[in-house]
C-alpha cells in the first residue's frame, strides 16, 4: 500500500539518523553468520553421544541471528534509541560494564570465579542502570554458583577456584 508524503519524509530523515543502529544490527546479523560457520566446521561427536560439542554454540547462534534480526527491525523503524536523550551510549555506563569485565580476568585466579562473577555481575548490572546492589550481587552469585557447579562438577572443566569453590 501507498505511504504517505508525511511517511515517506519521516522515514528519509529517520535513515540518517539510525545509521549506527543499522550498523551495530548488521553487525550482530555478521557475528551470527560468523558464529554458524564455525559451528558447522565443529567434528561431528560419535554416534553414541546424545549431546553433541556443537549444540550449545547452535543455540547461541540461533539467539544471535534472533537478536540480529530484532535489531535490524528496529533500526529500520527508527532505531531502538530514539526516545531517549543524548547518545546512545553513556560513557560512565560503559565504563563500569568495562571495569567489571577487566576485574572479572584479573581477579578470577585469585579469589575464584564465584566471587570474581559476582563483582562482574554487579557492576554490569549497575551500568545498564540498576540501583539495587544488594539484589544484584545475590543474582550475580547464584547465577556464578550454577555456573560453577554446571562447569566444574558436571563437565569437568577446572574454571576458577576460590576459598568458595572450595566449600562446595
Amino acid at each position: 500500500h501507498d505511504q504517505g508524503p508525511r511517511t515517506r519524509e519521516l522515514m528519509s530523515e529517520n535513515s540518517g539518523s539510525t545509521l549506527p543502529h543499522r550498523i551495530v544490527a548488521a553487525g550482530v546479523v555478521f557475528v551470527a553468520a560468523l558464529a554458524l560457520w564455525q559451528t558447522l566446521a565443529i567434528p561431528k561427536a560419535a554416534l553414541y553421544a546424545t549431546v553433541g560439542p556443537e549444540v550449545f554454540p547452535k543455540i547461541v547462534t540461533a539467539f544471535l541471528f534472533a537478536c540480529g534480526i530484532g535489531l535490524v527491525i528496529a533500526a529500520f523503524r527508527g532505531g531502538w534509541a530514539r526516545e531517549q536523550d543524548g547518545t546512545i551510549t553513556e560513557l560512565g555506563s560503559l565504563g563500569l560494564v568495562l571495569l567489571g569485565l577487566i576485574l572479572n580476568a584479573a581477579l578470577i585466579e585469585y579469589i575464584g570465579f564465584i566471587l570474581a562473577s559476582t563483582i562482574m555481575f554487579t557492576l554490569v548490572a549497575r551500568g545498564f542502570g540498576s540501583t539495587r546492589w544488594l539484589r544484584d550481587a545475590s543474582i550475580g552469585f547464584t547465577l556464578a554458583i550454577i555456573s560453577y557447579v554446571g562447569f566444574d562438577r558436571v563437565l569437568g572443566y577446572k574454571i576458577g577456584s576460590g576459598l568458595i569453590e572450595s566449600l562446595i
